[in-house]
């Protein structure tokens, strides 16, 4: 019963703690309000497309706010986003895929938002998507623990994405994947990292079996496991053709990357971003970058300078999401990463930092902005040139000023019942 009461006390000071900041920070950032929480975001040109816990995709124009387009259609929340070509191999990227707590994956036609298929692809939630342009495929992670692989040249097709292999190896949900084509030795072939719930990520040398007679299988082969970590791993962010010294030529449909991030969310007091590189470095005398460390849980990372379309040497920030606030870290040199500046907007976690490369009309102006999705239902705006700047000190008034406290609860303020909300962070959290 006293757990249950200092339980209780506890929830009650976030609750009202976020009361205030919702309040506070009504306007920062330049909301743009949703009906439900993200759970995937992915930026193409001006627009987000955003996977809601409100079961449905959205696309949204980040210069107005305004919702484009509603792809309804899932029975539960939507947990990723992908793309694929109509026609393979023509980079028009045409079609949206998503996957769902249904357990199902859908192909839609991005101008009409018809379903063009459904297919019933795993036992439990599906919780991420990988496509892989320039070999027709589509590997997706499920709370199942198993990886699978689909083929994407019929993608136009009513009946189903036809599966074409898979992982059962994990003993704990997938959570996040990543590959890069390895063209080292005689024939390319694809490395699949899976990272799974708890912190153990798998590499796979992934390759095409032609013999069967119906259709082509995708066999793996375990290469190397990663267990420096004991908690869960959200997402893994990988490079985009760079070297710690340099840049690497890259596949032009298949970003070739020889570093990876990846970051953790873990129930200890281990709240770290980490880099590691792979394949390994060969020097026995090299030495793994000191992790990022804070003392709340990171639940988002950012590595500006891997955009492809930025100079690495112009933007050599790593943007973090902890807690309900945006953190700033000048990585120019990775071995001593230089904490730049935290800042508020968001009442509830962070869960996504994406990067957007705004572009004049004329093509002359180019503005780089960071896109934060949170809890609290909104995706926020923020300028890069103004985050990496450090803030002008507080004053004393600015220090005794407080905020007048709502009178509604924090699921209240993102429109959701009490039973709701406690279903959105089993969402966000499940399978630790």
């Amino acid at each position: 019963m006293a757990e249950n009461l200092l339980r209780s006390e506890a929830e009650l000071k976030l609750d009202l703690a976020r009361k205030q900041k919702a309040e506070r920070y009504k306007g920062v950032g330049d909301p743009i309000s949703l009906p439900g929480a993200p759970i995937d975001i992915k930026i193409r040109g001006d627009y987000a497309w955003v996977a809601e816990s409100s079961h449905a995709a959205r696309k949204v124009n980040l210069q107005t706010g305004k919702t484009v387009q509603l792809y309804k259609g899932h029975s539960g929340p939507v947990t990723s986003l992908a793309f694929c070509d109509r026609v393979p191999g023509s980079g028009d990227e045409n079609l949206l895929i998503t996957g769902s707590w249904d357990k199902t994956i859908k192909v839609w036609d991005t101008d009409t938002k018809d379903v063009i298929s459904s297919t019933l692809a795993h036992s439990d939630f599906v919780k991420t998507l990988l496509v892989l342009p320039s070999l027709n495929l589509l590997v997706s992670g499920s709370s199942d623990k198993s990886v699978r692989f689909w083929d994407l040249s019929s993608s136009h097709l009513q009946d189903g994405l036809p599966p074409v292999g898979s992982i059962s190896a994990h003993s704990r949900p997938i959570e996040s994947l990543a590959a890069y084509l390895d063209t080292t030795g005689a024939v390319p072939h694809l490395v699949l990292f899976t990272a799974d719930t708890m912190g153990v990520i798998k590499v796979w040398d992934v390759e095409k079996d032609s013999s069967e007679k119906d259709r082509p299988i995708w066999r793996s082969t375990l290469r190397d496991e990663v267990n420096h970590h004991r908690t869960r791993i959200n997402e893994i962010v990988y490079g985009d053709g760079h070297l710690w010294s340099g840049k690497l030529r890259t596949h032009p449909r298949l970003q070739v990357p020889p570093t990876m991030f990846y970051f953790f969310f873990p129930a200890s007091t281990d709240e770290t971003i980490r880099l590691h590189l792979y394949p390994p470095p060969t020097d026995p005398k090299s030495k793994p970058s000191p992790p990022i460390t804070h003392s709340r849980a990171f639940r988002a990372v950012l590595p500006i300078y891997l955009h492809p379309s930025l100079d690495s040497d112009m933007f050599p920030y790593l943007i973090a999401g902890s807690g309900d606030c945006i953190r700033v870290y000048d990585i120019s040199s990775l071995d001593e990463a230089e904490f730049v500046r935290e800042v508020e907007g968001h009442w509830h976690d962070v869960t996504h930092l994406r990067t957007w490369v705004q572009e004049s009309v004329d093509g002359a102006r180019r503005d780089v902005w960071i896109i934060s999705g949170s809890l609290d239902g909104t995706l926020r705006k923020w300028k890069l040139s103004d985050l990496v700047i450090p803030p002008p000190p507080v004053t004393e008034e600015q220090k005794t000023t407080t905020a007048e406290v709502m009178t509604r609860g924090s699921g209240e303020l993102l429109g959701l019942t009490e039973e709701e909300e406690k279903e959105l962070a089993e969402l966000m959290d499940d399978d630790i």
